[in-house]
């Protein structure tokens, strides 16, 4: 098992390596310049030209990556063209309301989409299981931006039960006026991730009770809720747990819009102001720690593999 992890983690250095050339490359070669952003409307053109040289965009592009590529590995990930602030702070900074509202997000949407998918799969061809097949297409179909603002139409604005936008600290404001703030981006968040949780858990469920193992255990008497606890949900947890590693991708894409919509200081909103800034630091500081999250996530999902199902061995 150690020499398991210790190769995964040896193997993510070349990985984040490519993912570190293509972020460098892509943002090199795309339209704008940030001299000229910094500069403003009314810069000449060498006043463009000294803003450049200052920022070091005048070197050949091989010496600009090596020297980006030189101060991570001693753990720099650069300073802000526009606050002058180092990236890793930023990051540090607006980090809270991002892991809350995934943390938030993860929980919610396990605990409505497994036991969904679960009836779903007991019931398989009811009106329960059309309801739930439906939701999740919606689930799909809905961008999160239209999503977000429907919930605040009709929750902040009609209903007035909660806030438009903002967040709240739970640990400097309180229970109270966090849950009530991250309610309407949690369940716009959501809605996607149960989709596709609920879609798997119903699939993976059904293939399981037509198990030989199924059949014995109600020949034996036990009940239906523990044949589905005990036998159905537990096989089927490995392609469930799969499925919700690579909804991470997914909850990484929809906090950048979920927080823009509901005005979260965050790292999806700082992700969408560097990019209107073209803040290269940030937003090369911001792909390579989101691309870190998600291989991390999926060397967590791989070791769950093994205290689901002992027959996986590393």
């Amino acid at each position: 098992m150690l020499n398991y992890i210790a190769v995964r983690i040896l193997s993510t250095v070349p990985v984040m390596g490519i993912v570190a050339l293509f972020v460098f490359i892509l943002l090199r070669l795309a339209p704008g310049d940030p001299a000229a952003v910094i500069a403003g409307d009314y810069a000449t053109a060498e006043d463009v030209e000294r803003i450049r040289q200052q920022l070091g965009l005048t070197d050949p592009l091989l010496i600009q990556f090596f020297r980006w590529l030189g101060d991570i590995l001693q753990g720099d990930l650069g300073t802000s063209i526009f606050s002058n602030k180092p990236v890793t702070v930023l990051i540090a900074q607006r980090l809270e309301p991002t892991l809350l509202l995934a943390l938030t997000t993860i929980i919610f949407s396990i605990l409505v989409a497994v036991p969904l998918g679960t009836i779903a799969a007991y019931r398989s061809g009811s009106a329960i299981d059309r309801l739930a097949m439906l939701f999740s297409v919606g689930g799909f179909s809905i961008p999160v931006f239209v999503l977000g603002y429907i919930l605040i139409y009709v929750f902040s604005m009609q209903l007035k039960l909660l806030p438009v936008q903002g967040y709240k600290s739970p640990f400097t404001e309180g229970i109270g006026p966090f849950l009530s703030h991250i309610a309407l981006p949690t369940l716009t968040l959501s809605v996607i991730f149960i989709a596709l949780i609920s879609r798997m858990t119903r699939a993976s469920v059904t293939e399981v009770l037509e198990e030989d193992y199924i059949r014995t255990a109600r020949a034996k008497g036990q009940s239906e809720l523990r044949i589905l606890l005990r036998h159905a949900l537990r096989n089927a947890a490995v392609p469930i747990v799969t499925v919700i590693g690579i909804g991470i991708a997914l909850l990484i894409g929809g906090v950048v819009v979920t927080e823009s919509v509901f005005n979260i200081p965050g790292l999806g909103r700082l992700v969408l102001d560097a990019v209107l800034a073209r803040d290269y630091p940030i937003i090369q500081g911001l792909i390579l720690f989101f691309s870190f999250v998600y291989i991390f996530v999926n060397l967590i999902i791989d070791l769950c593999y093994t205290l689901l199902d002992p027959r996986i061995k590393y």
